[in-house]
């Protein structure tokens, strides 16, 4: 079990001790280097995919890898990480993501680009895992998501996953022109 740093660390240690897998740092993160699912082009975020993680061969080489990460946004940088992984050596690379496809554009504080960018929203899942280049790609369910977070005090949105907003979304260009008419 390798996680994708740091932020398939958590996920990757509970999917180790449920299945009585060995966790290994098999990808080491620089941490001067910034979110790269972010970055405006994809030149950049390639690049800084390299700069981000670097492998450690004689953990992977050889081996069956299982790749946890958080999610799946573009599928740029999944391909990239599960391309780094097989070129050090790895016979087999699977991934697992702790979360549903991420199929909607978040407006309330994450950075996901529009449905157009967004692979879970355009392809099947099968379609995902031949783009990134995975021997197998999971996911976790919607409902197994809902159930590990379930708590009474609390309601969490879910839109990213649903396309289910909890509020009316507000198009500011339309907002923008109706008040220049005022």
């Amino acid at each position: 079990m390798v996680p994708v740093p740091d932020s398939g660390n958590a996920a990757a240690l509970g999917f180790a001790s449920e299945a009585n897998l060995p966790f290994r740092q098999g990808l080491i993160r620089n941490h001067y280097v910034g979110r790269t699912f972010i970055e405006p082009s994809q030149a950049i975020r390639d690049f800084g995919v390299k700069l981000k993680l670097n492998p450690v061969r004689h953990l992977l080489e050889g081996k069956r890898v299982i790749l946890v990460d958080d999610s799946i946004v573009r599928g740029t940088t999944s391909r990239k990480i599960v391309r780094m992984v097989r070129n050090a050596g790895a016979r087999e690379v699977h991934v697992r993501i702790s979360c549903p496809p991420t199929v909607s554009p978040c407006f309330y504080g994450v950075d996901t680009p529009s449905i157009g960018e967004l692979i879970a929203a355009n392809h099947s899942v099968e379609e995902i895992r031949k783009f990134i280049e995975a021997d197998s790609l999971g996911y976790l369910s919607l409902g197994a998501l809902r159930e590990s977070v379930a708590d009474r005090n609390h309601d969490y949105c879910y839109a990213c996953y649903t396309g289910n907003y909890p509020t009316e979304l507000v198009n500011i260009e339309e907002l923008m022109t109706s008040r220049e008419r005022r």
